[in-house]
This record gives C-alpha cells, structure tokens and sequence, in this order.
C-alpha cells in the first residue's frame, strides 16, 4: 500500500511524454520532444521527492522548470513566454510556443492539475517565493479585479501592434519578454513587501489567472479533507499562502480556484486529514 502512492510521478510522467511524442510526431519538431520530456521529469522528480518528504521538492521543480523556461526559451531561444506571446501567436494563427505551452499548462491542462503551474513552474513566483512573507498575516484585499486590466492591458497592446502593422514584430515580442518580466518582478516584490505576502502579485495582479480559475474549478487533482481525522486546528488554513480552506471538500469552497498545490496544508497536517 505503501508504494502505490509513488504511482502518481509516473502518471505525471505519462502524461508528459504523451504529449511530448505526440506533439513532435505531429509537428515534426524534436525540440517538443525535449521540451515537454525535460518538464515532466522535473515534474515527477519533485512529486517524487514531496512523496519522500524532501521539504524542498516543490523549490526544486520551481527552479528546474522556472530557469529553463525564463533563460532558455526565453532569453536563449528569444521566444515569448509571456501573454503577449500567446496573443502574438495566436493572431498570426501559428500553433507554436507560446501558443502551446498555454494550452498545455494555462487551458486545457488545469483540468488535470488545477494551478499546479502556479506553485511548482512559474518563474516569476520562482522569484517571488524567495522572498521571506510566505504565510500571509493580513486579511486579503478586494482588488482581484486588477488581474483583468492586466489581462485586458497585454491583448490590447499587442492588438495594436497588428492594426499599426508594425514591423519586425518577433523583436518587439522578444524586448516586451524582457521590460514585462523585469516589471513584474519589481511590483511583485513592492507588494510582497507592502502587503507581507509573497504571493500578493499572484492574487491580484497576475493576468495568467484569468485563463486558470475558471479551468481549475474542475482540476481533478486537488486537495481533499479527511473528516473523520480532522480535529478543526485551522492550520491549514493559516499556512496556506493562497488563504484556501482546504477543510471544505466542495468546489466551491473558500478561494477554492487560488490552490497552487504547494502541499504545504498536507505536509504540516498533525492529523494526517489531508
């Protein structure tokens, strides 16, 4: 009984190398093969390793899959990353990077694994979670609503870009990865700092969830309480960077779409409920 919880990284990993050898069969592109392969292994190390209570597997994962994305593909491979990528590819009707790698990981995949993206490959929470604030003290604020400007904000400017027909647009999209992250980055450290949370950016701002909280409502894996076992300590619920109450079984349970699976709800549960 043991050993069957190690079933999990395996069926990460499955999941993973489908979609790698799917992808470079149907596109005739090696690098998928690479890509998608590299991220399931980083993936399933770190479930691996969360199984064999390594107390920084989820780092390990953050570092592995968030440096690769941000300097290889990203800075490297000169490909954006970012929203701005995904609508520049998704209006020149290209199925590639950016366009993949959302669908994948922002759309269709938090049906699987919910915000994991969010907790355990994101480079800009990669950055972020290093900070020292990673149990919010303070009531959440009401300003959710900024994450749709930001949403709004990057369509709207690459929008303009195409009806301005400007020109050499892969080098625009390239200088927006570079000005976008360094922004993010110096205002999600100003609000870890202002509000003592680490994960400020990731509640408010962030324009990425607005393609995650309507898919991870229906995530298969998530986390679940144990009723019989639990004593109501609120532990949980207090270590919890992302303010869930994971008590509550139900989907619609207090911020229910925020869980990015950071596990640490389960790891430091006294009563082993969840």
């Amino acid at each position: 009984m043991e050993n069957r919880k190690y079933i999990l990284p395996v069926i990460m990993l499955a999941i993973f190398e489908t979609v790698a050898v799917t992808l470079w069969l149907t596109k005739d592109n090696l690098f998928y093969l690479f890509n998608f392969s590299y991220i399931g292994l980083s993936i399933s190390l770190g479930v691996f390793l969360f199984f064999r209570k390594y107390k920084y597997a989820r780092r390990i994962v953050q570092l592995l899959v968030g440096l690769y994305m941000l300097l290889y593909l990203g800075l490297i491979c000169s490909e954006n990353m970012q929203i701005e990528g995904f609508w520049y590819y998704l209006f020149t009707g290209v199925f590639e990077a950016a366009t993949i790698h959302y669908a994948v990981a922002k759309i269709f995949g938090p049906l699987l694994f919910g915000r994991g993206w969010c907790g355990y490959a994101c480079w800009t929470a990669m950055v972020l979670d290093f900070l020292p604030y990673k149990i919010p003290t303070r009531p959440r604020k009401k300003i959710a609503w900024i994450r749709y400007l930001t949403f709004m904000a990057s369509f709207l400017f690459v929008a303009a870009l195409f009806l301005a027909k400007a020109g050499n647009m892969e080098y625009i999209m390239f200088w927006a990865f570079i000005i976008g992250n360094a922004a993010y980055y110096a205002l999600g450290i100003a609000l870890a700092i202002m509000l003592k949370d680490n994960r400020a950016f990731c509640k408010y701002i962030c324009p990425i969830t607005v393609f995650l909280k309507p898919m991870s409502y229906f995530s298969l894996i998530r986390v679940n309480c144990d009723k019989e076992k639990c004593i109501s300590c609120g532990k949980c619920e207090k270590l919890c960077p992302m303010d869930v109450d994971v008590t509550d079984n139900s989907r619609k349970r207090k911020n229910g779409t925020e869980c990015i699976l950071c596990m640490e709800c389960v790891r430091n549960c006294p009563k082993d409920a969840l």
